[in-house]
């Protein structure tokens, strides 16, 4: 800023009359009214504020080796993502998923070990939402459907599933999973 306010200055003493007006050449006079122009716009301009910081540089030494992702990430996807799951179950979810990532056995995957789990994680997270937004009547179809289907299935996979229903660990939201419970104790 300090060498655009010297030329400036410079600018507006040559235009002030410094030089003689009948020795300077028309392009001479043309750059003059110019720079004056820029002068007065300058000054007239409100201030502009300090451009913003540019954001910090990672933390290289909190990311996963090999790769720019930071455990606090991984555990925001694991607690955005499966929401259906207790607090326990989602820290035991992210401590196996962290130990998995820390192997120095895998570190030749750890990249495509993440990005297949944040997919995994997102289209959970894109179905409960989904899910959570049916109608109340159509949920009460889908627990009907289930109903049928638990006839077709081994009594070891009906309880399996049932196990499931009662932990609520399947990604379904809790009022799905009650109509879904609901229809496999009525069987």
């Amino acid at each position: 800023m300090g060498r655009f306010f010297r030329r400036g200055v410079f600018f507006t003493l040559l235009s002030a009359g410094v030089a003689t007006p009948a020795a300077a050449d028309p392009i001479l006079m043309l750059l003059f009214g110019i720079a004056r122009e820029m002068v007065a716009d300058h000054a007239s301009s409100p201030r502009r504020p300090a451009a913003a910081p540019e954001p910090p540089m990672p933390d290289w030494s909190r990311a996963y080796p090999g790769t720019s992702v930071e455990p606090e990430h991984l555990r925001r996807l694991i607690d955005d993502s499966f929401l259906y799951l207790s607090d326990d179950r989602r820290r035991e979810i992210f401590d196996a998923l962290h130990a998995a990532l820390m192997n120095p056995k895998n570190a030749a995957v750890r990249g495509a070990m993440i990005e297949y789990f944040a997919d995994k994680a997102l289209t959970v997270r894109a179905a409960q939402l989904k899910l959570a937004q049916l109608p109340w009547s159509e949920k009460q179809r889908m627990a009907e459907e289930f109903k049928a289907e638990l006839a077709a299935l081994p009594a070891e996979d009906q309880a399996q599933l049932g196990q499931l229903l009662r932990s609520g660990l399947l990604p379904v939201p809790s009022d799905l999973n009650q109509l879904l419970l609901a229809a496999f104790d009525a069987r």
